[in-house]
C-alpha cells in the first residue's frame, strides 16, 4: 500500500492512498493530492464527491492490472484508473 506522511493538526500521520484498498476496505478521505495530474485532476475529483472526511468503499478492481476501480464514495459509485486513485489520500494513524 502506498503511504505518504502528512500533518494534521501539528500531528504527523501517515496517510494510504485510494489505490492501495482492496476490495470491501473503506476509510474516510483525508485530503486530495492537488500536485497529482497538473492540478486537474484535484478539481475533477472533488468535483466526484472525493472531499476531505467523505467515506470511500473499494467495490471492485479490474481484471487486467487493476484498472478501472470501481469505487463508493459516499452514495454515489464512480470508476477510476488506479492512477487517478493514487491522488487520494486517505486519513491513517502512523504507525
Amino acid at each position: 500500500m502506498v503511504r505518504k506522511s502528512m500533518t494534521i493538526n501539528g500531528a504527523t500521520r501517515r496517510a494510504a492512498t485510494l489505490a492501495g484498498l482492496r476490495p470491501g476496505m473503506r476509510a474516510i478521505v483525508a485530503r486530495i493530492d492537488d500536485q497529482a495530474g497538473g492540478g486537474l485532476l484535484g478539481e475533477r475529483l472533488r468535483e466526484m464527491g472525493f472531499v476531505e472526511d467523505a467515506e470511500v468503499e473499494l467495490l471492485h478492481e479490474g481484471p487486467f492490472g487493476g484498472d478501472p476501480l470501481a469505487v463508493k464514495v459516499e452514495r454515489m459509485i464512480v470508476a477510476l484508473r488506479r492512477a487517478e486513485a493514487e491522488a487520494v489520500l486517505l486519513a491513517a494513524e502512523s504507525r
